[in-house]
C-alpha cells in the first residue's frame, strides 16, 4: 500500500533498520538513531541501484514522490539518474569555483601581499557591499555588461560616483585576471567606458600661502601636548612623507650620523631614501632620547605599537585648525610639493622623486631611490631652512635654484 503522511510522520524507530515502501521503487529508510531517509530502488544496465531522494521532513512525502517520477524520465529515456545527478553537481562546484566571487577572492589573494594593508581592505570592502550581493554567485563567463553596469548604478544612485568608478575599475581587474587565468573570454566591463559621469576629485585640505605655513608653524611650536606628538607635527612638514609612514617609522630605519631615512613606501612598495635637514635631526635626537628604547620613534600609549593615526589630525583641531578644510596630516605634503616649486623654484622631478611619487624616465624606471639624491639633499635642507625662515617672520624671495645648484 502507498504511504500516507501519517504513517510516515508516525513511525517511530526501533533497533533495526526499517524500509517503509510507497509506489514505484520509492521508500523511507527509517535508521535506529531515528533519521527518515527518502530512497528509490531502480535497476539499470541490468544493476539494482539506489538513489538518496532527500531527508523528511525537510522533504515531504509529496516532493519525493515528483523526485521520485522526475528520476524515472530520465530512466525512461536511457539516462541513469545517479550518474546524472553526479555530473550535475560537478557543473555546479565548477560553476561556483568560477564564480565571480571565487575568481575575485583568488584574484586579491594573489595581489593582496604587495598592497598597504588599508588599500586591501578598501578594495574588498567595497567587492563585498557593492558587488558580490549581486554578482557574486554568477558564473563570470557568463556575466554581461548591463549586470555589472547596474551594480555600477546602485553605487552612483546612493551618491557615490568616486566608489562606483572604483568599483568598475576593481570589476575589470578581476574579470581581466578571469581571461588570464581561463575563466573568461573577455572584459565585460570594458564595454561601460564612458557610463559613469566623471568623478570631481577633492584633494586633501592643505596650507600653501607662505603667510598661512608661518602662523600654521608658529601654532605648532605653541602646542600643548605630548612631547611625542609635538615632535611628529614638528617633523611632519619638514619630511611630508605620507602620514601613515611618519607615525609608523622605526628608529632602525635611521642613520642621524648620515642623516638619513630609508624604508619600504607603504603604497608602492618601493625603498625610499629621506635626506634629513639639521632641524630635523636634532628634534629626532631629542625624541631618541625619550623613546630610543622602543621600536617605532612615535609610539602610542601601548610602547609596542604606533601612535594612533589620528593623533596629528586631532592635535591640528586641538590648535583650532579645521582639518575637513584647512589642514591635514596628509596635506603638508601638498604644502612641500606647492611651494617648493613655485617659491622656491625646484624642479617638478625633483620634488615628485622625494614624495615617492612613481616618475617614469627615458629608461623606463618607474622608482629610483637614489635618483636626484645629490638635489634631493639641498632641497630639504633648503626647504628645512625656508620654514624656520618663515616662521621667525621673515620677509623671503624666490629662490633661483637652477644657477644654484649648476
Amino acid at each position: 500500500m502507498a504511504l500516507t503522511d501519517l504513517k510516515v510522520r508516525n513511525t517511530k524507530p526501533t533497533d533495526k533498520q526499517q524500509k517503509l515502501f510507497d509506489e514505484r521503487g520509492l521508500y523511507l529508510l527509517v535508521t535506529p538513531a531515528g533519521g527518515k531517509w527518502w530512497r528509490l530502488k531502480y535497476r539499470f544496465g541490468g544493476k539494482e541501484k539506489s538513489l538518496s531522494m532527500g531527508v523528511f521532513p525537510d522533504v515531504t512525502l509529496k516532493e519525493a514522490r515528483e523526485r521520485r517520477d522526475a528520476a524515472r524520465k530520465l530512466l525512461a529515456n536511457g539516462v541513469d539518474p545517479g550518474i546524472e545527478r553526479k555530473v550535475r553537481r560537478a557543473g555546479a562546484a565548477e560553476r561556483a569555483a568560477n564564480s565571480f566571487e571565487a575568481v575575485a577572492r583568488e584574484w586579491f589573494a594573489k595581489y593582496k601581499p604587495g598592497w598597504a594593508k588599508s588599500h586591501a581592505d578598501k578594495i574588498m570592502g567595497r567587492l563585498e557591499k557593492d558587488v558580490f550581493p549581486w554578482l557574486g554567485g554568477r558564473p563570470i563567463a557568463e556575466i554581461a555588461a548591463p549586470e555589472v553596469l547596474a551594480v555600477l548604478r546602485r553605487v552612483e544612485a546612493r551618491g557615490a560616483l568616486d566608489t562606483a568608478h572604483r568599483v568598475h575599475q576593481n570589476c575589470g581587474q578581476v574579470f581581466r585576471y578571469a581571461i588570464a587565468t581561463g575563466r573568461a573570454a573577455r572584459d565585460v566591463s570594458a564595454d561601460l567606458r564612458g557610463a559613469l559621469p566623471a568623478a570631481s576629485h577633492t584633494h586633501f585640505p592643505s596650507v600653501t600661502e607662505p603667510s598661512e605655513v608661518a602662523e600654521l608653524l608658529r601654532a605648532i611650536d605653541g602646542f600643548k601636548g605630548t612631547f611625542v606628538v609635538q615632535c611628529a607635527l614638528r617633523l611632519a612638514p619638514l619630511l611630508f612623507v605620507r602620514p601613515g609612514e611618519l607615525r609608523t617609522a622605526k628608529w632602525a630605519q635611521f642613520d642621524l650620523d648620515k642623516a638619513q631615512w630609508r624604508y619600504t613606501v607603504s603604497k608602492t612598495k618601493t625603498e625610499h631614501l629621506v635626506p634629513l635637514a639639521t632641524q630635523a635631526v636634532v628634534i629626532l635626537r631629542e625624541l631618541h632620547a625619550l623613546t630610543g628604547r622602543w621600536q617605532f620613534v612615535f609610539p602610542g600609549r601601548d610602547p609596542k605599537k604606533p601612535m594612533s593615526g589620528a593623533a596629528v589630525n586631532a592635535a591640528l583641531r586641538r590648535m583650532g585648525f579645521d582639518t575637513k578644510t584647512e589642514i591635514t596630516g596628509h596635506g603638508f605634503r601638498a604644502m612641500a610639493r606647492t611651494i617648493l616649486h613655485e617659491h622656491l623654484r625646484f624642479p617638478s622631478e625633483v620634488i615628485e622623486h622625494q614624495l615617492a611619487h612613481k616618475v617614469p624616465d627615458a629608461l623606463g624606471t618607474a622608482y629610483n631611490r637614489t635618483k636626484f639624491i645629490y638635489d634631493r639633499i639641498k632641497m630639504m635642507q633648503a626647504w628645512a631652512d625656508y620654514l624656520d625662515a618663515l616662521k621667525s617672520g621673515a620677509e623671503l624671495v624666490p629662490i633661483d635654484t637652477l644657477s644654484r645648484t649648476a
